[in-house]
């Protein structure tokens, strides 16, 4: 890829993911940059994948969309043809294999896919060449190095949904202070028994002040 490319894709961010143990939590800010250039301050970086599944997407903007489109399709087919949600590890499978057989011209994005099905809550982090792994937690994107120092500190194996979503916004929220391709705000979203469920101003301001 040559250096006038990569400039141009749209990159910059933090995303977070935390595998409680009654559900999952995916939390992300709202910037997309190109270089020291700020593209877009309202860039929706968590998406549905079904009822009970999301994703977070860091790297190229164009990429992870069409990946977003792909999951989309196959998880929709297989609840027609199958009665039922396809589990979140198969998701991440298939995940893997778009970016396995796209390698030559590769997606430039990493996904972290999570969600909850019968087997519980899954949370899984996909990179650009295929490489797949489970996650208790987990971060991407230019921020992460800032947000992992405070997940080390304080993810614990027994959080809670409500514990996890505190842990992963104050994640991002240190991030956006200290990384410059962070910031604009954040989106939070959790996936458990009642399905994937985005919280809105309200409910993000009560869990810490953003």
């Amino acid at each position: 890829m040559s250096n006038n490319v990569e400039e141009k894709i749209l990159h910059g961010t933090t995303t977070v993911g935390i595998k409680a143990k009654d559900g999952v939590v995916l939390c992300a800010d709202m910037r997309a940059s190109a270089g020291y250039f700020i593209a877009n301050n309202n860039t929706m970086k968590i998406q549905q994948i079904d009822q009970h599944a999301g994703l977070t997407l860091a790297g190229g903007v164009a990429d992870a969309q069409n990946i977003v489109d792909i999951l989309r399709y196959h998880s929709n087919l297989h609840r027609v043809e199958k009665q039922g949600d396809i589990s979140i590890h198969s998701l991440a499978r298939l995940c893997s294999l778009i970016f396995h057989q796209n390698r030559g011209y590769p997606f430039m994005a990493d996904i972290l896919l999570g969600g909850y099905d019968a087997n519980g809550p899954s949370l899984f982090n996909v990179d650009m060449f295929g490489s797949v792994e489970e996650k208790s937690y987990v971060t991407t994107g230019s921020g992460s190095p800032v947000a992992y120092g405070l997940l080390e500190e304080e993810y614990k194996e027994d959080l809670t949904i409500e514990e996890a979503k505190q842990v992963a916004l104050r994640a991002v929220k240190a991030a956006i202070t200290r990384n410059i391709g962070t910031g604009d705000g954040i989106n939070i979203a959790v996936m458990d028994k009642d399905g994937f469920r985005l919280l809105t101003d309200e409910q993000k301001k009560a869990v810490i002040e953003l």
